[in-house]
């Protein structure tokens, strides 16, 4: 009897700690859209331009982005539980520091932490339900895990909307700090103290990455004001390109990389990257566009732009659920075209927006067509790539797409934010010149996508292990 008891309290306490862990991860999802609606409320007071605006969203995912590998590897060197402390603690300090935050500078350094945080908190998790659980549960954990990055995402923008229209924007941040501090003080009991691995961590690669990429965007942010012929535009971007060939060197040299050549050379994971670069860059690109736009030109209140976003967020998850099913039938390559078209179509209907006319019959059809395009792409790098690379890269490989999955949010949300700088310039008149030019950009963007998976995502249907729901952060080696 007592057995039987024993074996039920570990079950139910492995629920628990799923539980616990899930809003964790949901809390740093939340975060990557959550700051979306509140922006134009944060220029406003903080007095920030378009470009201290574009870091407030791009600096938490390019160090989130940058660092999850690392993160990955640092779980194995101390052991799940001990990085995931560290990180949740830096969390939900840096979340504190952004709330606190009384000028844009500091505002920023709180969301670089943050994403620090993010980076190590996010792995280690995943590595505690992986050990917390086996066979059929680990599946159905596993399972519970993915769906929650979908949900959080689109539950961030209507968060986003409640908060900054009720208390204000800071508590935008300030809401993870009892949750932060709960998860901390129930969490360590539950999770076993696996002993770390001795191992060379690969700094220099995940630094270099980090920076390659902090320099690009920078570069892209920059040309929105200089120009791309500019010094202060062609500089970091020249810096970005060295820092990646340095990268690409100390990859093949080191004895435990970051991401091996041998990986990211193979056709499913390059494949993989792509579609969830594009397929993040347009989401988060077409969310910042979309929330200046409601706000700064139509006037609409914070809790309304989360609420007509909210619509848009449903058709990202249906899309994704869809989207699961399809690449099981027919194979990722179809999917993966058919949700760049859609996209397309949709960004191309969003080009109609103009001052006097409502949103609800401009902007969100076209915001929901694109966003349900987008949500299986988000499957299909997943599935397609995990289905295709060797038993031994799959840890290596989920690793990839999901650094790319971040760092592609950083980069399309700099490059729209360059496209569309004319409209905006704070207090500028009602132009909508360059939203048009963003939204433009984004379709034809998709459309040379769906061009592109048309030849490069591989043929065939995956294995229906690997058929989920594709914002799962998969771990190991």
């Amino acid at each position: 009897m007592s057995s039987d008891m024993t074996a039920a309290r570990a079950r139910t306490g492995g629920w628990g700690l799923l539980v616990l862990l899930c809003l964790a991860q949901f809390m740093l999802i939340v975060d990557i859209t959550v700051v979306q609606v509140a922006l134009p409320t944060i220029g406003t007071d903080l007095a920030l331009g378009r470009e201290s605006l574009t870091w407030v969203v791009t600096t938490y995912t390019l160090c989130f982005g940058g660092l999850m590998v690392l993160g990955g590897r640092l779980a194995d060197a101390w052991g799940a539980r001990r990085t995931l402390m560290a990180g949740l603690g830096l969390f939900t300090a840096a979340s504190l520091a952004c709330g606190l935050a009384g000028s844009g500078a500091m505002l920023i350094a709180g969301r670089a932490l943050q994403g620090v945080g993010a980076a190590l908190l996010s792995p280690a998790a995943l590595a505690a339900i992986t050990v917390a659980f086996t066979g059929e549960r680990r599946g159905r954990a596993l399972g519970v895990w993915a769906a929650v990055g979908g949900t959080g995402a689109a539950l961030g923008v209507l968060l986003g909307g409640v908060l900054t229209a009720g208390p204000g924007w800071t508590w935008v941040f300030f809401v993870n700090a009892p949750i932060g501090l709960v998860v901390l003080a129930a969490v360590p009991p539950m999770v076993a103290a696996t002993p770390g691995r001795r191992e060379r961590l690969d700094v220099p690669g995940a630094l270099l990455v980090t920076l390659a990429t902090a320099l690009l965007i920078y570069g892209l942010v920059a040309a929105g004001d200089a120009g791309w012929g500019s010094p202060g535009t062609v500089l970091p971007l020249a810096g970005s390109a060295l820092l990646y060939a340095a990268f690409v060197k100390v990859e093949r040299s080191v004895r435990s990389p970051l991401m091996r050549a041998a990986t990211l050379a193979r056709r499913p994971v390059i494949s993989g990257t792509f579609v969830m670069l594009v397929a993040t860059g347009l989401m988060l690109g077409l969310f910042f566009l979309s929330s200046l736009y409601l706000q700064n030109v139509l006037g609409l209140g914070a809790l309304e732009t989360g609420l007509l976003f909210l619509p848009v967020a449903v058709a990202i998850t249906i899309g994704a659920q869809a989207g699961g099913h399809l690449v099981g039938r027919i194979g990722g390559r179809p999917v993966a075209v058919a949700s760049f078209v859609l996209t397309a179509a949709g960004a191309a209907l969003m080009t109609r927006v103009s001052p006097g006319a409502s949103a609800y019959a401009t902007l969100l059809p076209g915001f929901v067509l694109a966003a349900l395009g987008i949500g299986p792409a988000f499957v299909t790098a997943t599935t397609t790539t995990m289905a295709n690379v060797p038993p031994g890269e799959n840890g290596v490989a989920s690793g990839v797409i999901n650094t790319f999955h971040e760092l592609g949010g950083s980069i399309g949300v700099a490059v729209v934010s360059t496209v569309a700088a004319s409209s905006l310039v704070p207090g500028a008149a009602a132009g909508v010149g360059g939203f048009v030019s963003g939204f433009t950009l984004c379709a034809a963007v998709a459309g040379a996508a769906a061009v592109v998976a048309l030849w490069l995502v591989p043929r065939g249907r995956p294995a229906a292990a690997f058929v989920g729901h594709g914002h799962g952060h998969s771990h190991g080696h």
